[in-house]
């Protein structure tokens, strides 16, 4: 990289990390069930909204329990789901054209990081109707509140649930943009363990990775903070210790409700932090070809890992020691060495 343009980016990221605490981040309020989504609903006067989810999501009867009491208890439902694994801008306005023709008064995305990225930016589109969805790329472009909204996370992974961002593909160009707005992280998230009892074995594994990579890149970048540095070495750790055991037992209650943890956190920390250069390759084969953003991640991270060479060896080797993947009195290299050899054994 060029000198001015390392420098550049350098400052940029020293400026942040002194800015982080003074912006007002916020993380949702955790609901333990779907009764929690009914009461805050009543509470809010809610009658009518909007179900974002995905084919799969719905066709696995996911979401019958909560269509069920909501229905039983009044409240009108209205469902969007064809959202794509990675969501278009057609998707977003299709599903914000039924909010709008349903007088819908709130969202709940049900389902994983797509169908979270696109009920962000229905919501976004809903609170600036006349900014078009392109326009809202980059950073706090919305400064507006959205509709009451609810996530209800089905894979363990994109962390979606706590995030500033939402992540698009322009239906014409094929190009893949970011829209980062305080006002995108929901309101409320509920966290069950059940709705991710079964998950289909390549959803864990490639949404675990994705929650692994956003942990291991909050934690080697220069913007982590110490709050950040604790929340990604104890999803580092919950991952490599209950991924394989939800991989192998779909049942496994308490490694899938682990894995929710994790991927909670490691969203807490990488909407501070960052990610890297995983993550900016990956969204670029996502939005090019449609590979799911987890399974990129997954094969991209010990090969950028391996690239960054001495600049990432002294983080990945603390991260390596907190977890307990090497002793504590082996070399850098080595401990860095030995978490690169977790991801990818040979």
């Amino acid at each position: 990289m060029h000198p001015i343009r390392k420098l550049t980016h350098r400052g940029f990221n020293a400026v942040m990390r002194l800015l982080i605490p003074f912006f007002p981040y916020r993380e949702p309020k955790i609901l333990d069930d779907i009764t929690g989504v009914l009461e805050i609903l009543n509470a809010s006067g809610i009658k009518k909204l909007l179900l974002i989810a995905g084919k799969t999501v719905r066709g696995r009867g996911l979401t019958a329990p909560l269509e069920r009491l909501l229905s039983d208890s009044g409240i009108e439902i209205t469902i969007y789901d064809k959202t794509q694994p990675n969501p278009t801008s057609d998707n977003v306005e299709e599903a914000r054209e039924l909010y709008i023709s349903e007088s819908c008064e709130a969202i709940i995305a049900f389902g994983g990081g797509s169908a979270m990225d696109c009920a962000k930016a229905v919501g976004a589109r809903i609170a600036r109707p006349r900014l078009p969805l392109r326009k809202m790329a980059g950073l706090i472009k919305i400064r507006k509140k959205l509709p009451l909204f609810i996530a209800i996370p089905t894979t363990a992974g994109t962390g979606s649930e706590t995030t500033v961002a939402s992540v698009i593909v322009d239906s014409k160009t094929h190009h893949k943009y970011v829209i980062n707005d305080f006002c995108l992280i929901p309101r409320y998230a509920l966290l069950d363990p059940a709705v991710t009892i079964g998950m289909p074995k390549h959803l864990t594994a490639t949404t675990g990775m994705d929650a692994l990579t956003h942990a291991i890149e909050a934690y080697i970048g220069r913007a982590r903070t110490k709050a950040t540095s604790r929340a990604s070495i104890e999803a580092v750790r919950l991952i490599f210790e209950n991924l394989e055991r939800a991989y192998e037992n779909g049942e496994d209650f308490e490694a899938r409700r682990n894995m929710l943890h994790a991927s909670y956190l490691a969203g807490t920390a990488f909407t501070k932090s960052y990610v890297g250069y995983v993550h900016a390759v990956a969204h670029t084969l996502g939005g090019k070809y449609g590979i799911a953003h987890g399974l990129a991640n997954a094969i991209l991270l010990p090969k950028v890992l391996r690239a960054y060479g001495d600049g990432a060896t002294k983080a990945l080797a603390e991260l390596s020691r907190a977890v307990g993947l090497c002793d504590k009195e082996a070399s850098d290299r080595d401990a860095a060495d030995e978490i690169i050899a977790e991801l990818c054994p040979e």
